[in-house]
């Protein structure tokens, strides 16, 4: 038990110390892709706003960024939605650097966070 204690003392500072300081942005630009004819649209978001592409409506709750870093990576909050199907299929944080940490998993359609607007 004194040796697990150890342990997680030390390791404590360094999982409390991972946390980035960020600031909001004002929105957000996103690539989206028709992977059915490899169409790629970017488009910007403001917090709040909504685009179609194709067949799905993308919503962007939050952007933020790594504090004094606007163009550092971006972490955005998206709700995509098919048309017309009231349930999501994707509803969560996206982010630039890994997207595929958190992707949206869809047959045609595929979104990616590329940076927040200031």
């Amino acid at each position: 038990m004194k040796r697990f204690l150890s342990i997680l003392a030390l390791c404590l500072p360094v999982a409390v110390s991972a946390q980035e300081a960020v600031n909001p942005g004002t929105g957000a630009v996103l690539r989206g892709l028709d992977k059915l004819n490899a169409k790629v649209a970017d488009f910007t978001l403001p917090n709040g706003g909504m685009e179609v592409i194709g067949l799905m409506e993308v919503n962007l709750r939050e952007c933020r960024y790594p504090a004094g870093d606007p163009t550092g990576n971006a972490y955005a909050y998206l709700t995509i939605r098919e048309a017309g199907v009231a349930q999501p299929v994707f509803d969560g944080w996206m982010i630039a650097g890994s997207p595929a940490l958190n992707p949206l998993d869809h047959a045609r359609y595929d979104v990616w966070v590329l940076r927040c607007t200031t």
